[in-house]
């Protein structure tokens, strides 16, 4: 006998995405240039006043010019349109971009890590004034740029961005703190330490970035969304007798997509059933992206189910 199942699929608008990556892509650019142009200030500085933390803040500053080339060479990608090949388009490189920020950031940390332990035995002597006058401007345009990014952490990928320059602000301050400290109690070793302490910061913050879009990639379940709740949310719905192979996972940032099939009493009309339940994962869980293969208990498919602890699963075939 032949099965019945009908597979309904509701698709976003993607004006507000075109829109939100074009405003993103502006920001990026603005602060690509300052970062750019700064960059270049604090290498001359840190080679002319021979202070690591201005050297590793540069160094930094590098890894930010490149970071931000990448992310907007990702969403000039992520704007193309969808092909037969690639049926998502070109999303995921920006999370492809988020993750590559993460690993050269903690590598940076690695490399001063090695710089500083060197430096520890026997600590040069540091123009400390000059030092500290060339941090207080990388400090203002880390702060300047931090505001630009500002409001743009739902995208993965500017939050990237937005942790590079906030890693660059912690070491401007680093800076600043390790010059006065030279200065008034002659204390050179402060340069090294100061530049550790702010790898240390650098890698944690980026262990998040790296964690999270890892998750993307291998479709993991976004951290903000409770499977056994929207499984729920779906079993509650008048008319619903039982949802089994759900997914949901993220295309890109801000953009969370599910798949499920739902078994439904005979009687149900499947437009109003799918109307209701699309209406209810949105605004539970900001879900747009649905495809929903509605079936009966008659003509059910294959079914998967999952635990809700992760320590055991089961798979059943109904003929």
């Amino acid at each position: 006998m032949l099965e019945r199942a009908v597979t309904i699929e509701e698709k976003p608008r993607t004006t507000h995405a075109h829109h939100h990556g074009a405003g993103n892509g502006r920001r990026l650019r603005l602060v690509l240039v300052l970062t750019a142009l700064y960059m270049l200030a604090e290498a001359l500085g840190g080679w002319w006043t021979g202070s690591l933390a201005l050297l590793a803040d540069a160094g930094h500053m590098l890894t930010d010019v490149a970071a931000l080339t990448l992310a907007l060479v990702a969403i000039w990608f992520a704007a193309r349109p969808a092909t037969p090949s690639k049926t998502f388009g070109y999303y995921r490189l920006e999370i492809l971009a988020a993750l590559i920020n993460g690993v050269v950031l903690v590598c940076l940390s690695f490399f001063i890590f090695y710089e500083a332990y060197e430096r520890l035995a026997a600590p040069p002597l540091v123009k400390s004034a000059p030092m500290m006058l060339v941090a207080t401007g990388g400090l203002i345009i880390n702060l300047v740029c931090a505001w630009l990014l500002h409001g743009g952490h739902q995208d993965l990928n500017v939050r990237g961005a937005w942790l590079h320059v906030m890693g660059d602000a912690l070491g401007s301050i680093g800076a600043i703190t390790a010059g006065a400290l030279m200065s008034v109690y002659g204390w050179y070793k402060a340069d090294p330490v100061f530049s550790i302490a702010i790898s240390l910061l650098i890698v944690w913050s980026s262990w998040n970035l790296i964690r999270e879009a890892t998750n993307v990639l291998l479709e993991g379940t976004p951290a903000h969304i409770n499977l056994a709740a929207v499984e729920a949310i779906i079993r509650e719905t008048s008319g619903v007798e039982d949802v089994h192979d759900l997914h949901v996972w993220t295309i890109t940032s801000g953009r969370e997509a599910l798949s499920a099939h739902v078994i439904h009493a005979d009687a149900v009309l499947q437009p109003e059933l799918l109307k209701e339940l699309r209406v209810k994962l949105h605004d539970r869980f900001g879900i747009d992206h649905l495809t929903i293969q509605m079936e009966t208990s008659e003509f059910e498919d294959e079914t998967f189910h999952f635990c809700h602890t992760g320590t055991a699963c089961f798979r059943s075939v109904r003929n």
